[in-house]
């Protein structure tokens, strides 16, 4: 594996103590994947005969995630001989924990986290059971760090949170994980510093519409359903990060990158905001065959045509950009 800088930046968290601790339960003890991935012919996975169903989580049916992967499954469906079962989770952390004790066979999840968990360090959840068996597939595009306010809630910066009823995201998830992160390095706010609640993107945003809380992070692709839906029916606000919060968040964790929300994407943001982002990408595990993650690789990327979600940034060209952990023998194969 490359040297990577993330994990200079991680070993200080203490704020992110237990947030992944819903996500991965027996995670402790499922790394045992090895450091070989699988030469194709095992019978996990299959062998390209097509009998055995791929079991490839998603998220949350509010977000980007369980819709994109809605179309990988007809993809691989038309175009090979296997059957896909995609299942709605709390996404990120917790897919992480499917694929380390080999209940799912894909997963979207984010790079930070795929960092964090292979390497053992960032969450308390990976200190010292780092997942050795998660491997790459492809990223795909950046996630859009959202902080969703009530207009009530009169906030103008993350430091005016201090107080307030916040939604970081479900338990243990990336949402939960970037939320954390971006309050503590950009406005130096801890969860003792604010109410915190926790919730999947659609409850989220029902909270929201209720008054029940004053803020609201979700992380996805724009534009993310539960998010138009939400503008549709009631107002809302994204805080527009100023250049100073944004620095302070790259800084802090080098996976963040600038992001814009252009005006439009959402009725009633009539202006661009500005915000960060992380990258979503396919992961699997290594003792899954490889013969069939290049199978399925080479179906997504040779059929991109037939996506009609984040169709400006999925791409073959692309697919190795924000990787943070090492390559499926098997995706090697294809981009290779």
């Amino acid at each position: 594996m490359s040297d990577n800088p993330i994990g200079e930046r991680v070993d200080r968290r203490t704020l992110l103590r237990g947030a992944a601790a819903a996500g991965v339960v027996g995670l402790a003890g499922c790394s045992g994947g090895g450091d070989g991935d699988d030469g194709g012919d095992g019978d996990d996975g299959g062998d390209g005969g097509g009998a055995d169903v791929i079991r490839w989580h998603a998220g949350g049916t509010g977000g980007t995630y369980f819709p994109l992967s809605g179309e990988f499954e007809g993809i691989i469906e038309d175009t090979t001989d296997f059957p896909v079962e995609v299942s709605s989770t709390g996404a990120s952390v917790e897919n992480v924990g499917s694929l380390g004790n080999g209940d799912a066979d894909f997963a979207l999840i984010q790079n930070d986290v795929a960092y964090f968990a292979r390497n053992g360090e960032g969450l308390d959840a990976f200190e010292g059971a780092a997942v050795e068996n998660l491997r790459g597939v492809a990223t795909l595009y950046p996630e859009t760090i959202h902080v969703l306010l009530n207009p009530e809630a009169d906030v103008g910066s993350l430091s005016d949170l201090e107080g307030m009823r916040v939604n970081t995201g479900d338990l243990g998830s990336g949402t939960q994980v970037n939320a954390l992160q971006i309050l503590e390095s950009a406005a130096g706010l801890t969860t003792d510093d604010f109410e915190e609640q926790n919730t999947d993107f659609t409850q989220a945003a029902n909270q929201l519409r209720d008054g029940d809380v004053d803020a609201a992070f979700v992380v996805g692709g724009w534009p993310v359903g539960a998010v138009e839906e939400l503008a549709t029916t009631t107002d809302v606000q994204i805080l527009n990060m100023s250049d100073e919060e944004r620095q302070a968040a790259r800084d802090d964790a080098s996976w963040f990158a600038d992001d814009t929300i252009p005006a439009g994407t959402y009725e009633g943001i009539d202006e661009d905001v500005d915000t960060v982002s992380v990258q979503a990408m396919i992961a699997t595990r290594s003792e899954f065959s490889a013969d069939t993650v290049e199978a399925v690789t080479e179906a997504i990327f040779e059929n991109l045509d037939q996506l009609s979600i984040k169709t400006d940034f999925i791409s073959a060209d692309s697919a190795q950009d924000g990787m943070s952990i090492e390559l499926h023998e098997g995706a090697a194969r294809y981009f290779e």
